[in-house]
């Protein structure tokens, strides 16, 4: 009994208290507290004789050390070598004074580690155990590069390729063109690299580059890992004190200006299924100030990152035009850029510009709610918290603070200054870095969606553009008498003639295919103008086979086997069908020509394939020899869409036909090259190769 009165009076005690407690109102979010001042991990740092920077971070939580040279330098403008700058830094790795590319790469491989080179600096990581061996290495490179002709003869060609690859993917070309319009052919950041200035560019110009610019007074070596102050002092001076300082030139470039009205460019992608937008145009906007901060903010809210975001909220969660949509508001010590765009459906193209340029005029005319702004201010609190578990975080937070003279606390009261922005700063950092009525317009896509577009240019134009930036020239008519069909049969007269082709009743061909740093060997044989088989493979494994009897087939990849649908064997037909160009109908193909364009500066007349399923592709024959250069089309749908080009190169005779003996493929970011070695005609095949079980 005496127990149950002692509760009694303690439950009434709390319900007093309770009733005189003030009540809280759960409809309404809890004020944010004042945000802290953090303690963030500390750095240590020291000047060389020689001028070089060094900054130390201590982290004894792995026995990893990374070493990081980073140039403080003005950008450069190449101009009819563009290319250059990016070229001397990348082959930097690629041979010294005493060891070659190859010996390079062992002795990284046997430590484990990493290192890497760019036009501004050097990067490396290794066991501690082997930091000395490592720096002896990255010394090496860092002070003695050799730039070897063979080397750059290989780096060329691989830009020219990757070059050629990036003419088919539209979010490469919209990055170019948004470049070139932004900040001109006369700032560093608009010069783009084409097949010519690759040409342009000699070994000296690489050498002029790294002399000019690879000073250590003009550089940062920063160290993060396992190690302390006295052991970096004693590397720096062991490894880094032979490099010789110098005078290192500045260059001063005009701030790019936004356009006075809007501007409307467009790339025409033939077969493209979707649009890749962007509403594009310089800015000036430091790093390390407070409205580089509220812009941050400003981002986030409009389409930075997240689902929350408002383009992401309107073209995706409402609209359905998109995957995503995003935005960027960089800063930038030279000229900042203001980006916001999305890939979308053609047939709503315009309406998604118009979205997209609604949701920029807002930030520009209404106060952001508090409650959003909250929650994107809690965001970047939260993203800002994880980073500094990074102790590379750390080490970037220090370079900062010495490349842009930020104060020495600027991280350290960085979460105090996001949380003071308000909503108001968010609005006139809008009004100063927002202009929906400044912008260039680019679109790069199906040239059906270019009529859609000219309600968006002031000028009610649309300026149309090649890949490369320059104005695109429409078809030219072909020559009275010239049809599909006498292209298609000059074609076939140029390979060898009906009579030859039509004496193939077998065929083998072998060779290499190149994947980036991967190569297969591959063989392809052909019998009666019915079976057919290919086998690639990576020595002594198969990577893929695909095989036809005449009636069936399949196709296998890493031993994943397959049955050949209807559409691949009909595919398989037509590749077995030498004269196929003679008798499309027979395929339901139509062709049609659409008239004469220019393909790396050579006439061609371009034949688009209709077929049935309303699908098509686009052939383009050389004016002059007849031969076939190229073939594009689209496959996929929605986002997961690519242009496939095939390009045929290097024709040489095989027993009076012409054959190519080099096929290379561009497909979005992938590219694969065929080198064919050896060609046979009416070789005698077992059935037994053709087996489809």
């Amino acid at each position: 009994m005496k127990r149950f009165t002692y509760i009694a009076f303690v439950m009434t005690a709390i319900i007093i208290a309770a009733c005189k407690a003030p009540k809280v109102d759960r409809s309404k979010a809890p004020i944010a507290g004042p945000a802290p001042k953090i303690q963030i991990g500390q750095y240590q740092m020291f000047t060389m004789d020689n001028g070089l920077k060094v900054i130390v971070v201590e982290n004894h939580k792995l026995p990893r050390v990374s070493y990081s040279i980073n140039l403080d330098i003005d950008p450069v403008l190449e101009g009819t070598k563009a290319g250059y700058v990016s070229m001397a830094g990348d082959l930097m790795a690629n041979g010294t004074a005493t060891k070659s590319k190859a010996q390079i790469d062992e002795n990284v491989d046997f430590m484990g580690a990493s290192l890497s080179t760019s036009s501004t600096g050097v990067f490396g990581s290794c066991l501690k155990k082997h930091a000395d061996n490592f720096l002896q290495l990255m010394s090496d490179v860092l002070l003695n590069p050799s730039f070897p002709q063979d080397e750059i003869d290989k780096y060329s060609k691989q830009a020219i390729s990757g070059l050629q690859n990036e003419k088919t993917d539209p979010d490469q070309i919209s990055s170019k063109i948004g470049n070139m319009l932004n900040f001109g052919n006369t700032h560093p950041y608009g010069e783009t690299m084409t097949e010519e200035s690759i040409g342009n560019i000699k070994r000296d110009d690489l050498v002029g580059y790294y002399k000019s610019y690879f000073k250590p007074d003009v550089a940062y070596l920063v160290i993060v890992g396992d190690i302390n102050l006295e052991e970096a002092k004693v590397q720096s001076q062991k490894y880094f004190s032979g490099w010789q300082k110098g005078q290192v030139k500045s260059s001063k470039f005009p701030m790019p200006k936004a356009p006075e009205a809007n501007q409307v460019a467009f790339v025409p992608v033939p077969g493209a299924v979707q649009s890749v937008i962007d509403v594009t145009y310089p800015i000036d906007l430091k790093p390390g100030t407070m409205d580089a901060i509220a812009a941050s903010v400003l981002n986030n809210i409009l389409g930075g990152s997240g689902f929350q975001t408002r383009l992401m909220q309107n073209l995706r969660e409402d609209k359905a035009y998109t995957y995503g949509s995003y935005s960027s508001i960089q800063s930038d010590d030279v000229v900042g850029f203001f980006s916001a765009g999305a890939s979308v459906r053609n047939e709503v193209t315009d309406s998604s510009i118009t979205q997209i340029l609604y949701e920029m005029q807002r930030l520009v005319n209404e106060p952001v709610p508090d409650s959003t702004l909250q929650t994107v201010k809690n965001i970047m609190t939260g993203s800002f918290a994880r980073s500094l578990e990074r102790p590379q975080t750390i080490a970037n937070f220090a370079l900062n603070i010495q490349k842009y003279g930020l104060p020495k606390d600027y991280y350290e009261t960085y979460l105090q200054k996001l949380s003071a922005i308000t909503a108001a700063d968010v609005q006139a950092i809008a009004k100063k870095v927002i202009k929906p009525s400044n912008a260039h317009i680019t679109v790069v896509g199906n040239k059906e969606v270019a009529s859609k577009l000219a309600v968006f240019a002031s000028s009610k134009k649309v300026d149309i553009l090649n890949p490369d930036g320059t104005p695109f020239v429409e078809l030219q008519p072909a020559p009275n008498g010239v049809t599909a069909a006498s292209v298609l049969n000059n074609y076939i007269t140029a390979i060898g003639g009906k009579d030859k082709l039509m004496a193939v009743k077998s065929f083998e061909q072998q060779g290499k295919m190149s994947m980036g740093p991967m190569s297969f060997d591959m063989n392809v044989k052909m019998k009666d103008n019915a079976k057919y088989a290919v086998n690639v493979m990576m020595g002594d494994m198969a990577v893929m086979e695909r095989k036809f009897n005449g009636t069936k087939g399949y196709v296998s990849q890493m031993g994943q086997k397959q049955p050949m649908e209807q559409g691949d064997i009909d595919d398989v037909k037509r590749e077995m069908d030498l004269l196929a160009e003679l008798h499309y109908d027979q395929y339901k193909i139509t062709p049609v020509l659409k008239g004469i364009d220019k393909l790396d500066g050579e006439d061609v007349y371009v034949v688009e394939l209709m077929n049935a399923d309303g699908t098509s592709s686009t052939d383009y024959f050389s004016v002059a020899s007849g031969l076939k250069l190229k073939t594009s089309s689209t496959e996929g749908e929605g986002e997961e869409s690519v242009t496939v080009e095939t390009i045929y190169q290097n024709y040489k005779d095989v027993e009076g036909i012409k054959v190519p003996m080099q096929i290379q493929q561009n497909a979005g970011p992938q590219q694969f090259i065929i080198t064919i070695d050896q060609y046979k005609i009416n070789p005698k095949l077992e059935d037994k190769i053709f087996v489809v079980e």
